[in-house]
């Protein structure tokens, strides 16, 4: 064992332990939504950072921020820089991207950066795994957690997520209160493992997911750019119809969204089901490429949004893996 840090657990946890070389990449770890509310020792709760997710990765000069889809993060060149400036020089996080603009935080605010007003960037990492040349992610999350504590240094914009063990409830109802997205239940004793969890759970306190843009409609009145965006999810391969959205912009967004739609203009609507009403008049189709989160109120009988609003684009995302959000039970 070649570091202080891991030569501190115990034998059973160091068993799990595998050596492993810099890794180029690990898929990340995904929740699944829940409509459970519950409260047990087993769990851990975690606030739903409002951001975009990305893993840090360090193996000495070397380092990359690289998004769930992995694509490169270095625009966030102060997170590259802090990752750099890390005492350890052989590691990876998994954490969240996520913007402040005075006391307000959120997606939305990260998606404004660079359009005026100071924003500030954070990377909230909670997990780690790798380290020193070892693979932890057969480690329990409990310890994986406690060694992520202790590996880096949380000062400027690398920030340790904080945690709570049980009252899942009660801290949902806190977040819901003071407006957060919601909080992650993840199992305490799980191991980190690639892809969609039951281990993870999501708590949202709002409806909100990532839908694909196929269409939008002519402005009207003085507005410019757009009217509404035309939204989908897939489902066994088609591109399911989910509704329009024509809230959430403002005019530089509306210019330069409807620049980057008429780069994909096709001659064809890509929607295949769930298509009765689908609008016809003044509507241009393009090529289901871009991502947009989307909030609403609920979806209907119909499977239409109601209530939506833009919120972003999702670049992280590939379109193709945008499926209906549905609670696990």
């Amino acid at each position: 064992m070649s570091t202080g840090l891991l030569e501190d657990l115990p034998d059973e946890e160091r068993s799990l332990l595998r050596r492993q070389r810099h890794p180029s990449w690990i898929p990340p770890m995904l929740a699944t939504l829940t409509d459970r509310r519950f409260s047990d020792s087993s769990w851990l709760f975690e606030r739903k950072v409002d951001g975009v997710r990305g893993l840090g990765f360090r193996n000495g000069t070397r380092v990359r921020l690289l998004s769930r889809n992995r694509l490169d993060m270095a625009r966030y060149g102060e997170i590259v820089q802090a990752l750099a400036e890390q005492p350890a020089a052989d590691f990876v996080i998994d954490g969240e991207v996520v913007a402040f603009r005075g006391r307000e935080s959120g997606f939305s605010v990260l998606q404004r950066r660079g359009r005026g007003g100071p924003i500030r960037i954070a990377f909230y990492a909670f997990d780690l795994l790798h380290f020193d040349g070892y693979d932890l992610r057969r480690l329990p999350l409990r310890r994986r957690k406690a060694l992520l504590r202790r590996a880096l240094s949380f000062d400027g914009p690398i920030r340790f997520l904080p945690h709570r063990a049980e009252h899942g409830e009660r801290f949902h109802r806190e977040a819901c209160e003071k407006g957060w997205e919601g909080i992650i239940a993840k199992r305490a004793d799980a191991p980190y493992a690639s892809g969609r969890s039951g281990d993870w759970l999501k708590m949202k306190c709002v409806a909100d997911q990532e839908l694909v843009i196929g269409g939008f409609t002519d402005p009207r009145g003085s507005r410019t750019g757009f009217g509404a965006l035309l939204v989908g999810h897939y489902d066994d391969g088609n591109l399911v119809y989910a509704g329009k959205v024509g809230t959430g912009y403002d005019s530089a967004l509306l210019r330069e969204l409807r620049a980057e739609l008429d780069r994909l203009a096709r001659a064809d609507p890509p929607f295949i089901a769930n298509t009765e009403n689908l609008p016809r008049k003044d509507v241009h189709w393009v090529e289901p490429a871009l991502v947009a989160q989307i909030g609403f109120a609920e979806w209907t009988r119909d499977g239409r949004l109601r209530h939506p609003r833009f919120m972003g684009l999702r670049r992280d995302k590939d379109a193709r893996d945008v499926v209906r959000e549905r609670p696990a039970r």
